[in-house]
């Protein structure tokens, strides 16, 4: 049965591919996170092991959010690594492990470059009449504006 929520089958396509490369940015960023937090070193480990915990575990939720709301488009949400690969924005460095501030200023740049991106995703939702998922990546900017923040604060002299 197809969906009746008062957007076209095309708006709701539309909105999916919006959708389904933030989903990929947010699943990307959840895994460089994990990456973080299991390999750590120095001085700030446990705090900073403890930071990326946290961040890995609102990301997952960020990601699952994401995904459901693709569903509620009716369209399919993408899950497995080729394709998060395949439409990501952010980039993976595979072989490679910065040092901890190093990792908060890759996190960082990656929350931040999200945050520029759903600012984009907003005009174009507001474009196609979908205030509801405007509304949603109004809100999921906001928890990547904190987590930014927060980063910042912790890469700061």
């Amino acid at each position: 049965m197809e969906a009746n929520i008062g957007l076209t089958p095309k708006t709701r396509k539309e909105v999916s591919k919006i959708l389904n490369t933030l989903l990929s940015d947010e699943y990307l960023l959840y895994t460089k996170t994990l990456k973080y937090h299991w390999n750590v070193q120095g001085i700030v480990f446990h705090d900073f092991h403890k930071l990326f915990l946290e961040q890995y575990e609102a990301l997952l939720e960020f990601a699952d959010d994401v995904a459901e709301r693709a569903r509620a488009m009716d369209e399919p949400a993408l899950g497995t690594m080729a394709e998060f690969l395949k439409h990501a924005r952010l980039k993976e460095e595979p072989g490679k492990i910065p040092d901890a501030l190093g990792m908060i200023k890759q996190l960082l740049a990656d929350h931040e470059t999200i945050i520029r991106n759903i600012r984009k995703d907003l005009e174009t939702c507001q474009d196609l009449g979908d205030m509801g998922t405007n509304n949603f990546l109004t809100d999921l900017m906001e928890k990547h504006e904190k987590i930014a923040w927060m980063l910042r604060a912790t890469a700061s002299k």
